[in-house]
């Protein structure tokens, strides 16, 4: 049956930056599709832990600070000696600093492309090698950006680094596709979370915003459930490189 494909009975995934939005949203459908969880924050996701260990599902807390790369080896180390295995990995964790091009700080721009570029790739890496290690294969599941599309205004690191998810995304699905590895991403479109906030409370940005949204609203984070799961699970077994657009038909129009 087509829908056992869908399980994630028996798994272990690893999401990032999983404490509240899309991350949780993605955690929980993790687990409401059977998969227990490790998720990693600086700061403790007590909502996430609570929603997913009520589905019977075991839910790991690892707290560390993403913009320190050296602190990954130990956390995949951690994960799996702890929960016997990982099979798939969400990379969610972001930033994003708003600020004229003109006037971008070189913190600002260090800052957002240190962790949603330098981290993802390093711990995409040492996932892998786990991956190949247990000798099964895996999922790695990157978050882009409709930015990885567009340019945007006010955000050029954040711009920047999305834009090179989309490209790692392919040239990671590249190389490690023949170790029954699929690298893939989700580019979610506009949805109420703490990163578009600002927009949201600016009634004619927010209106123009909507104006263009085909399905006519915000995307909400349970949208992201369904796309997670399926890249995740062996539904998706021969989708390698793509980056999946979760929009409500934004780049469409």
């Amino acid at each position: 049956m087509i829908l056992n494909n869908f399980s994630l009975h028996g798994k272990v995934a690893i999401v990032t930056g999983c404490n509240t939005g899309l991350g949780k949203s993605m955690a929980v459908g993790l687990a409401q599709a059977g998969c227990d969880i490790v998720g990693i924050n600086r700061s403790e996701p007590a909502d996430t832990a609570a929603e997913i260990t009520a589905l019977g599902r075991r839910f790991l807390n690892l707290q560390a600070d993403l913009s320190q790369q050296t602190a990954l080896p130990a956390l995949v180390e951690q994960a799996v000696a702890e929960m016997g295995q990982v099979n798939i990995l969400v990379n969610n964790a972001g930033i994003i600093r708003r600020q004229d091009a003109i006037e971008f700080s070189e913190k600002d721009w260090d800052d957002v492309m240190n962790v949603n570029t330098r981290t993802l790739f390093f711990l995409s890496q040492l996932v892998a090698r786990q991956f190949i290690k247990q000798g099964n294969g895996g999922k790695i599941i990157n978050i882009a950006s409709m930015l990885s599309f567009q340019g945007g205004i006010r955000v050029p690191s954040y711009t920047a680094s999305k834009s090179a998810v989309l490209g790692l995304t392919r040239q990671l699905a590249n190389e490690w596709a023949k170790h029954g590895i699929n690298v893939n991403a989700i580019a979610p479109g506009y949805f109420e979370t703490n990163n578009t906030q600002q927009l949201r409370d600016d009634e004619n940005r927010s209106e123009e915003i909507l104006a263009r949204i085909p399905a006519g609203r915000w995307g909400k984070p349970q949208d992201m459930m369904g796309p997670v799961v399926f890249l995740a699970s062996d539904a998706s077994d021969y989708v390698n490189g793509f980056t999946l657009a979760v929009d409500g038909g934004w780049l469409a129009r």
